[in-house]
């Protein structure tokens, strides 16, 4: 077994180096056998990375991947005995990155399993730590479950239906699509559906020609035409009227349509995205939307996450929109404002979170958003106050049918949330909706500390 072993780890050794990706040969026993030059240039640091475990290298972890919480692709690998893929989050001297890690067993040539072959292409789609440029950031749960679902369809040419609430990003999820496929060097183009009316969507999507009809002075070339040859992003299309469905469907089926006024068939050449907030399926079966078109166009559906759903992806977010947003460089967000936005639910996901940085960036004079620079309706109807309040309302015997005076209320509640609340005083009375002061001299009555 060790000679058999010994042999195929020099055989793969020269393979390994004329993979162009990081790959390395591991053991049965997750021990690092082989690298390549783009494998120890990655992950390489002052110590070898031969004859160490391969979680150890790639994660930091101390025992196998699947024993800390994920998923092992070399476990699953020896299991079913076939080639596995999976998006993991690896450690790099460089910080955190996003791999699609392939694994494969390899064979004695008994037949025996004796070590597994691993690839590891990098991930362009996302990153997952702060940086400079634009696109999508995340490292929750469920954000890699959809990245991986971007990472599968980005390459081909299948068309991708978007499905998520307003404000989840799907326009830099398309975005992501088009610059990772074979046609991210041809243009991009968006069709906002829900702003084109019945007469318009046509002229809009397929161009006219001049004196179409009153007020065409001059030939337009359609966004079917301007996406030639790269991808064409349909944001809700759950808006487009069910006439010109039809038409739509047209376009898809036969490759092939007309701009208004002409008689000359033109042949599209795009990548179809799509993206909605609407239940399709429940459309489809209200009639409001053309089941034939719906089986056009969602192929390869992907779900994105809400913000509560990645809520752990929050600080991240936050500091890369501080990054980006004007102004925003250099300001960051105290530790009290950062616990109120945990709680809070995002019903407009991260287009809301976006516009709460824009307001506290101007409010914020010391560089630091603070509880009061958060908009009065987060800490008014916030889970921190309600939980609190509850909790106390429990505690005096309010939800029993009891009644208490106000003053004996205000008191049980003031101690509970004073010992629970982690943040400064100026912080915990912007919460309240008190002064500083007049919280300094409810805490000295009840001899609390106020410092």
């Amino acid at each position: 077994m060790q000679a058999e072993l010994h042999l195929i780890t020099k055989e793969m050794t020269e393979i390994l180096e004329g993979i162009a990706e990081p790959a390395t040969l591991i053991g049965l026993d997750y021990r690092i056998l082989a690298t390549n030059a783009a494998y120890r240039e990655i992950y390489g640091d002052d110590r070898p990375v031969q004859d160490r475990h391969c979680y150890e290298v790639s994660h930091g972890y101390q025992v196998p991947c699947d024993q800390a919480g994920e998923s092992c692709p070399l476990k699953l690998c020896s299991k079913s005995g076939k080639r596995q893929r999976m998006l993991h989050l690896h450690t790099t001297p460089a910080g955190e990155e996003h791999v699609d890690v392939e694994m494969q067993p390899v064979h004695s040539a008994s037949g025996q399993l004796v070590c597994f072959l691993e690839i590891m292409h990098r991930v362009k789609e996302a990153k997952a730590r702060p940086g400079e440029q634009e696109g999508m950031v995340g490292r929750s749960e469920s954000f890699i479950r959809m990245l991986e679902m971007v990472h599968r369809a980005a390459p081909s040419d299948i068309s991708v239906l978007l499905l998520g609430e307003s404000g989840t990003g799907k326009e830099l999820v398309a975005k992501a699509l088009h610059d990772s496929s074979l046609r991210a060097g041809k243009s991009f183009v968006t069709v906002e559906c829900s702003g084109l009316s019945e007469s318009l969507f046509e002229s809009e999507l397929f161009g006219h020609e001049r004196g179409a009809f009153t007020g065409a002075v001059s030939r337009k070339r359609g966004l079917v035409e301007a996406a030639r040859g790269g991808t064409l992003f349909l944001d809700e299309i759950g808006e487009i009227p069910l006439p010109q469905q039809v038409k739509l469907l047209r376009l898809i089926e036969t490759g092939v349509y007309r701009a208004v006024g002409s008689v000359e068939p033109q042949h599209a050449d795009v990548r179809l995205v799509c993206a909605t907030h609407r239940d399709l399926k429940a459309m489809v079966e209200r009639g409001e939307f053309r089941r034939d078109l719906y089986y056009r166009i969602a192929p390869f559906p992907i779900p994105l996450p809400s913000l509560k759903q990645r809520i752990d992806d929050l600080p991240l977010l936050i500091e890369v929109l501080l990054r980006r947003l004007p102004q925003g460089e250099g300001v960051s967000i105290s530790r009290a404002a950062l616990k109120v936005l945990m709680r809070y639910d995002f019903p407009g996901n991260i287009r809301e979170l976006r516009n709460i940085l824009e307001r506290g960036i101007l409010l914020a004079d010391d560089g630091v958003i603070g509880v009061d620079q958060l908009p009065p309706e987060l800490l008014v109807n916030g889970p921190l106050i309600a939980g609190e309040a509850q909790s106390a309302a429990q505690a005096s015997g309010l939800t029993n049918g009891s009644v208490i005076p106000l003053d004996a209320l205000e008191d049980n509640y003031l101690r509970q949330v004073a010992a629970r609340f982690p943040g400064e005083n100026r912080d915990l009375a912007a919460l309240l909706g008190i002064s500083e002061r007049t919280l300094y001299r409810k805490l000295r009555r009840l001899k609390i500390g106020a410092g």
